[in-house]
C-alpha cells in the first residue's frame, strides 16, 4: 500500500523471502491459494490510512473462510498503530513496524541474510524501477506524520546507491526514479554536504542507464547546482517532482515548510531558465487549518500564472501528534473537497492546453505496454503510474515493453496525449 519508498521495502523483503525457498507472489487481488498474506501498509493520511484498513480486513474475512492460513502485517500503519490494531482485527497473526525485515522471516520461517542487502525482487515493469537514495526525514512540517513513523533523515552511502543502481540496470532496468522522504536533504546528516548533485552525476555515468529521474525535491535548500548537472548529462530526464504544498506565506509558516511565496516562485524561475523545457510536477495541501477563501484564491493565481506540467492535490488531513494537530481542522469536509476540485479543474485545463502545445512534434518515447490496439509510453517528463502517458496506435509493427521509440504527436487529451510511430 501507499508510495514507492514502500515498494522498495517490499521488494527487498521479498528478495529475502525467495532465498529462503518460500514462493511469493505479488497480487493484491489475489486472496486465496497460498498460505500467508503480508500487507505492506500506508499510515500517511486519513485515506491511505482507511484503504490499509479495509485491505486487512479483506483478508481477514478470507481468514476466516479457510482461503488462506495467515496474515502479517507490517509498514507504516502498523508502526503507528500496533497496539489498537491488534485489539480491533485479532484475525491478524503479526504486525511488524518498518525496518523489521528479519522479525518478519523469522515469523514466517525464512532467514535473514546480509548479503542480500541491496538486492531486490522488482515487482515493476522490467524496464523501470525505484531506487530509494535514504530512510526518514529530519523535517519538522507541522502536519506530517513521516519524520514520527520513520524517524530522522538517514542518507545510504554513496556506494550502496551507485552499486545497486547497476544491478538494477543489468538485470535489464533501463529508468531509474530516486526517491527518498526528502531527496535534496541527501548527503547532509551523512556527508555534512548536500551531494544529490554529486550522486545524481555518479548514477547518470553508469554505462547502460538510458533515464534517470528525479523526485521529491524539497525547495527549501535546493541544490542549485543540481541544475547543472542535469544540462551536462542527456540521460537525467528534464524532470523534477518538487513538493510545493501552499504558496500563501501565512500558511507556508504554520506548515513550517521554511520557505515563502517569494523564494518558490524566484527558485521555479531560477529552474525553468537553467532548464528550457523542464517538466515540473508538485504538490498542493489544500483546507489546511484556517486556510480562507482569499488564502485560496492566492494559490489558485499562482497555479495560473506559473501553470505547472504535473499537479497533485491533497485535501489536509488532521493527523495526530504532528504540530498542527492541536489546533481546530475548521475547514468543513466539503470546503475542502470543493477546493481540491477546483484546483484541478483549473489544473486539468492547464494540462491540455501545453499537450496541445505538443501536437506535430516529435518526441521520444519508453514503451510501458502493448495492447490490442494501442500501445502506451511515456516521455521523459511523465514518472510512471502518477504522470501523463502517450497511446500510440498499432501499426503492424513489432514493439515491446522497454524499447524507446520516437513517435509524432498527433492528438491532445486533458492528461494524455496521442501518437503515431515515426
Amino acid at each position: 500500500m501507499g508510495c514507492s519508498k514502500n515498494l522498495v521495502d517490499s521488494e527487498k523483503l521479498a528478495r529475502q523471502i525467495e532465498a529462503s525457498k518460500i514462493k511469493i507472489v505479488f497480487d493484491p487481488d489475489i486472496i486465496s491459494g497460498f498460505d500467508t498474506a503480508i500487507i505492506n501498509t500506508c499510515g500517511f493520511i486519513s485515506e491511505a490510512k482507511q484503504e490499509s484498513v479495509d485491505t486487512i480486513l479483506q483478508f481477514a474475512e478470507a481468514k476466516k473462510r479457510g482461503a488462506i492460513s495467515r496474515i502479517i502485517v507490517m509498514g507504516c500503519l502498523s508502526q503507528r498503530y500496533k497496539d489498537s490494531l491488534r485489539k480491533e482485527i485479532p484475525e491478524v497473526d503479526a504486525f511488524f513496524g518498518v525496518g523489521d525485515m528479519k522479525q518478519i522471516l523469522e515469523e514466517i520461517g525464512g532467514d535473514y541474510r546480509k548479503e542480500l542487502v541491496g538486492e531486490r525482487r522488482i515487482s515493476t515493469p522490467y524496464h523501470y524501477a525505484y531506487l530509494k537514495i535514504a530512510e526518514g526525514c529530519s523535517r519538522k512540517c507541522s502536519y506530517c506524520a513521516i519524520p514520527l513513523i520513520r524517524g530522522p533523515h538517514l542518507s545510504r552511502p554513496a556506494s550502496r546507491i551507485i552499486s545497486e543502481a547497476r544491478s538494477l540496470i543489468k538485470s535489464g532496468v533501463k529508468e531509474i526514479n530516486l526517491i527518498s522522504q526528502d531527496t535534496t536533504y541527501y548527503g547532509l546528516d551523512r556527508y555534512r554536504k548536500r551531494r544529490l548533485p554529486e550522486l545524481t552525476e555518479q548514477l547518470a555515468k553508469i554505462p547502460g542507464l538510458e533515464w534517470l529521474r528525479i523526485h521529491y525535491a524539497y525547495p527549501d535548500g535546493f541544490p542549485l547546482p543540481l541544475l547543472d548537472v542535469m544540462n551536462r548529462y542527456e540521460n537525467i530526464c528534464r524532470y523534477i517532482d518538487i513538493p510545493l504544498q501552499h504558496i500563501n506565506n501565512r500558511i507556508l509558516k504554520s506548515m513550517r515548510r521554511n520557505n515563502s511565496a517569494e523564494k518558490t516562485k524566484k527558485l521555479i524561475e531560477t529552474i525553468r531558465r537553467k532548464l528550457p523545457g523542464v517538466g515540473i510536477r508538485t504538490t498542493f495541501i489544500v483546507g489546511y487549518p484556517g486556510e480562507t477563501d482569499t488564502e485560496f484564491r492566492e494559490l489558485i493565481e499562482f497555479i495560473k500564472e506559473y501553470r505547472f506540467d504535473r499537479v497533485g492535490v491533497f485535501t489536509y488531513s488532521h493527523e495526530e501528534n504532528t504540530t498542527i494537530f492541536s489546533s481546530k481542522d475548521d475547514v468543513p469536509e466539503k470546503i475542502k473537497r470543493q477546493r481540491a476540485d477546483k484546483l484541478m479543474t483549473l489544473q486539468e485545463s492547464i494540462s491540455y492546453e501545453l499537450n496541445s502545445e505538443k501536437i506535430g512534434k516529435t518526441i521520444n518515447v519508453l514503451i510501458d505496454r502493448v495492447g490490442e490496439d494501442y500501445i502506451t509510453g511515456r516521455t521523459e517528463f511523465d514518472s510512471p503510474e502518477v504522470d501523463n502517458e502517450i497511446l500510440i496506435k498499432r501499426n503492424g509493427k513489432r514493439i515491446h515493453p522497454g524499447e524507446f521509440h520516437m513517435v509524432r504527436v498527433i492528438g491532445a487529451e486533458n492528461f494524455d496525449l496521442i501518437g503515431e510511430l515515426k
